[in-house]
């Protein structure tokens, strides 16, 4: 539950300026989505953009970008830039039965109150309302940093699965209900705290059965 001072609703173009700044705060050493980015995912595919706004300030709190893939047309190694058509959207598919979730970005002055599980649950109503069978993402591991001379990167995210360790984002990931698929190397370029590492995470429809092609770790060989 979000406190009362904040509400949900879609993205509006006269957000993007400050979604901007809150991608620089949050994302130091990225480069932030340009406006141009924005409004192409305002265009593909607007009701998959979702934004947290403080009531008395009308500022955006903190934001989740979504688009539609067909998964079997990428693999499970492929990097964020690789997902999203470098930042773009423009591989989004109306058809694609996957929702994946790109983006969650909280300011940090509005960190802290439930925001980013709101925005998850709005993307989860999505996947329900659009009966897509499954909504993708992956998680930063920004704790491994600190632990990559004692343990794999297997064992780390087996350790945090387990709750014997923490991180400071796979943790909330798995709270939030985001069951894990396998770590991945080089999901963001400029990652320095999860050393390049990623954890693949997926929340299933129970509503809706599979497609066929389900192997998220297969490509097809045609593709």
């Amino acid at each position: 539950m979000l406190p009362p001072n904040y509400r949900l609703r879609l993205v509006e173009p006269a957000d993007f300026e400050q979604i901007v700044e809150i991608c620089r705060r949050v994302y130091p050493t990225e480069r932030p989505y340009s406006l141009e980015e924005l409004d192409d995912h305002q265009r593909l595919f607007p009701q998959g953009q979702f934004a947290a706004v403080e009531h008395a300030s009308g500022a955006v709190a903190g934001v989740h970008f979504t688009l539609r893939l067909r998964i079997s047309d990428f693999h499970v190694d492929d990097s964020w830039d690789v997902l999203t058509a470098d930042g773009s959207f423009l591989d989004h598919d109306p058809q694609g039965q996957t929702l994946y979730g790109a983006d969650i970005m909280v300011h940090p002055e509005h960190q802290h109150h439930g925001i980013a599980h709101a925005l998850t649950d709005q993307a989860r109503f999505l996947v329900q309302d659009e009966r897509l069978w499954r909504m993708v993402g992956a998680s930063r591991l920004p704790g491994f940093r600190g632990q990559r001379g004692a343990l794999t990167i297997d064992d780390y995210v087996n350790a945090v699965i387990a709750g014997s360790l923490f991180d400071p984002v796979l943790s909330i990931h798995l709270k939030d209900g985001w069951a894990p698929v396998r770590p991945i190397h080089g999901y963001l370029q400029h990652d320095e705290d999860s050393d390049g590492w990623a954890e693949v995470i997926q929340w299933v429809n129970p509503d809706c059965p599979p497609p066929e092609d389900v192997d998220l770790g297969n490509r097809p060989a045609s593709q």
